[in-house]
């Protein structure tokens, strides 16, 4: 299995430095107590108002017809990969509030923190699952009968880590490149818009460090 464990500057929970975004699936199917369970766990993210704007769209492979009609609305460099994961999911996002009718702009904000919040559950679980933006919004929508007031947001797919060996060349570059990440000094701002935060400069990590 892949090792890509992230090199943090500073210490995070290890699911957090553990948790990427594989290509290379496993075939071997998913308990359902533990799909359940990271479900559960999405059910639990927080919302505005409690809105809980969620919803989620499951095929496994154990049901071939339906796991093949998620397939087919993933743009096709994702289906080349995805078609091994035993599990794909679309998350849909509630862009009007229950409450009063009025729109919901942190509708996509929410439904990421649940998304995110089911990653974590995966890692703690063995399983691992990669998002994707490359999929067909108007084809979801039409193969689901998605109504109206509601916008697909991400495709996932979920399972145990595989083989790289079993992916493209392309795509095995990409599996054994290292993960990067943008320095805190990039976006953690104080006082105004790109004014990075003493926090993290060197004189205000240490003073920050001295009161602890």
């Amino acid at each position: 299995m892949t090792n890509k464990t992230a090199e943090t500057q500073y210490l995070v929970e290890d699911l957090l430095r553990e948790r990427w975004s594989p290509s290379a699936f496993s075939e071997q199917p998913v308990e359902t107590e533990k799909l359940r369970t990271v479900l559960e766990a999405a059910g639990w993210a927080a919302s505005s108002y409690n809105e809980q704007p969620w919803s989620y769209i499951i095929a496994t492979k154990d049901n071939p017809a339906e796991f093949q009609r998620l397939l087919d609305c993933l743009a096709e460099g994702n289906q080349e990969w995805a078609k091994n994961a035993p599990v794909l999911m679309l998350s849909v996002t509630k862009l009007y509030f229950e409450r009063n009718g009025v729109e919901n702009r942190h509708a996509f904000h929410d439904v990421g923190a649940a998304s995110a919040t089911l990653a974590i559950q995966a890692m703690a679980l063995g399983l691992f699952i990669h998002q994707m933006a490359g999929f067909d919004v108007t084809k979801a929508k039409q193969v689901y009968g998605i109504p109206d007031g509601y916008e697909p947001v991400a495709a996932i797919a979920l399972g145990y880590l595989g083989d790289p060996e079993n992916l493209s060349q392309r795509l095995q570059q990409r599996e054994f490149a290292p993960r990067q990440r943008k320095p805190l000094e990039t976006f953690v701002f104080s006082g105004s818009w790109n004014q990075v935060s003493p926090l993290i400069t060197s004189q205000g990590r240490s003073n920050f460090l001295n009161t602890q």
